[in-house]
C-alpha cells in the first residue's frame, strides 16, 4: 500500500524487520514463486475490523480476500498470525480476540479453505518494549490465556478434510530466551535497532519485532509444521 515506504529505513523495504520476514522464508522453502503468494496482511492490524491508524484488521483482511476471489483453491495455504496489537496498543480481552479470529477462520472455511497455518503469540511481557514495565506480568498472562484459547479453538475446528498447522511462537521465543546459543543469538533482551551491533546475533530488531535472523528460525519451524500437518496428508 505504501510501496515499501512504511516503515521507513533502516527498516527493510516496508517490513517491520531488518530483512525478509518468516512468511517469505516459508514461501521459499515451499518453492512458491512470488506470483503464487498473495499478501493481505497489514502492519498494525488487530484481530478485529480496524487496526492501528485505521489499517484493516484481520476480519477486514479476510473480507477483502473473499471479495476479490470468485472461488478458493482448496490446496492453498492460508497463514494467519494476529493478536499482539490487540494487547500492546489496545484493551481487547483474549475472549474478544479469539472470537474475532474464529470468525475469520469460519469465513475462510465457508469459502472453501482447507489448509491453514495459524501462529500463537510470543510472551508479550518479555519484549524489549515491555519487559521492564509495570505491564510485563499482565501481558505475559494475556499471551498465555490467548494461546490456550487459540489452541482450544483450533482443536474444535479439526475435521478429516481440514488440515491445520500450528506455529508455537511462544515456545520458540521462550527457548531462544532461555538458550540463545541454540540459535546463534547473544542478545535476547534488547533491540538491535539503533546500535552498531551485528543484528544476526539479536532476537529483536526493535522493541517488538524480531530480526530477520529470528524470522528465519520462525520460517524453518513453520515449514516443519506445514510438512507434518499438511503435506503428509
Amino acid at each position: 500500500a505504501t510501496g515499501g515506504q512504511v516503515p521507513a529505513a533502516p527498516y527493510f523495504q516496508g517490513r517491520h524487520s531488518n530483512g525478509r520476514v518468516w512468511v517469505e522464508e516459508l514461501a521459499a522453502k515451499l518453492n512458491l514463486p512470488n506470483d503464487r503468494v498473495k499478501n493481505f496482511a497489514w502492519g498494525g492490524a488487530t484481530t478485529g475490523l480496524n487496526g492501528l491508524n485505521q489499517v484493516p484488521g484481520v476480519l477486514a483482511q479476510v473480507e477483502a480476500f473473499i471479495q476479490t476471489r470468485p472461488k478458493v483453491d482448496p490446496q492453498a495455504l492460508f497463514v494467519i498470525w494476529a493478536g499482539a496489537n490487540d494487547y500492546l496498543f489496545s484493551t481487547e480481552t483474549p475472549n474478544t480476540s479469539i472470537d474475532n479470529l474464529n470468525r475469520s477462520l469460519q469465513s475462510l472455511l465457508q469459502f472453501g479453505a482447507k489448509r491453514f497455518l495459524v501462529a500463537n503469540l510470543p510472551d508479550l511481557g518479555k519484549l524489549p518494549a515491555t519487559r521492564t514495565t509495570e505491564a510485563s506480568q499482565r501481558l505475559t498472562k494475556i499471551a498465555i490465556d490467548y494461546n490456550q484459547a487459540l489452541k482450544a479453538t483450533l482443536d474444535q475446528l479439526q475435521k478429516p478434510d481440514l488440515a491445520i498447522a500450528e506455529l508455537d511462537v511462544f515456545n520458540l521465543y521462550q527457548t531462544a530466551i532461555q538458550n540463545p546459543q541454540q540459535f546463534g543469538f547473544t542478545n535476547v533482551t534488547n533491540a538491535c535497532l539503533g546500535s552498531s551491533a551485528n543484528c544476526d546475533r539479536f532476537l529483536f530488531w526493535d522493541g517488538i519485532h524480531p530480526t530477520t535472523a529470528a524470522h528465519k528460525v520462525l520460517g524453518d519451524l513453520a515449514f516443519e509444521q506445514v510438512k507434518t500437518a499438511i503435506e503428509s496428508r
